[in-house]
């Protein structure tokens, strides 16, 4: 799929419903009980930007970004703002906000990282498109200098080292992150007499897998 490096209008993802969808298969067994499976290893977002829109103007700058895609056919960056940096959203992204990995004393390559564990248990997401010049990066709990000790592809999440870490030192990231995605409608429906009395339109979109 092609993947346009741009980010839809963050004043106008604001405001926009949305967050992350899980298929589960459930079969009720004739006891009563309950088997489930999944078929999706990691979950996959859907959003309506619609929700977002505040004035006229949001209109024709959606409209425009929409054209400019192609509809369906082009993905782009989508910035989550309840889910969009490395840390809670109220602070700044700091070098040891996630691990995502330890050294081998050969491996020059690491991918980013979210953990999300609350309990006992754990859900790691890859993170593909990190934002550029929002990540931090440490070995063994020293901070590093990015472009003299690593480099970031801002549209792999792939964290290349200079130098492999030490076996057994820990890696760890900070950074802020946008999610991939395209509309999920080839038709955008705009009235502006509904607009402007309180009805927004319905423009939904759904995360893609690159």
């Amino acid at each position: 799929m092609s993947f346009h490096d741009i980010r839809f209008p963050a004043a106008l993802s604001f405001g926009s419903a949305g967050g992350p969808e899980r298929r589960t298969e459930v079969v009720t067994l004739a006891n009563g009980f309950e088997e489930r499976n999944t078929p999706w290893s990691h979950s996959r977002r859907r959003y309506d930007a619609g929700t977002g829109l505040r004035a006229l103007d949001d209109i024709k700058t959606l409209i425009a970004f929409f054209e400019a895609r192609r509809g369906r056919m082009h993905a782009f960056r989508w910035k989550d703002w309840s889910d969009c940096t490395s840390c809670p959203v109220s602070g700044p992204a700091t070098y040891d906000d996630q691990s995502i990995g330890a050294g081998d004393g050969a491996a020059v390559e690491f991918q980013l990282t979210k953990t999300y564990a609350p309990g006992e248990h754990e859900y790691i997401r890859p993170v593909t498109k990190p934002v550029a010049g929002s990540v931090r990066v440490g070995v063994d709990g020293m901070e590093l200098s990015e472009g003299a000790d690593f480099t970031v592809d801002p549209l792999t999440g792939k964290v290349t080292f200079a130098s492999a870490p030490a076996n057994g030192a820990p890696v760890t990231a900070g950074f802020e992150f946008d999610v991939p995605v395209r509309f999920d409608t080839d038709w955008i429906q705009a009235s502006v007499a509904s607009f402007q009395a309180g009805e927004v339109p319905n423009v939904p979109v759904v995360e893609v897998r690159l």
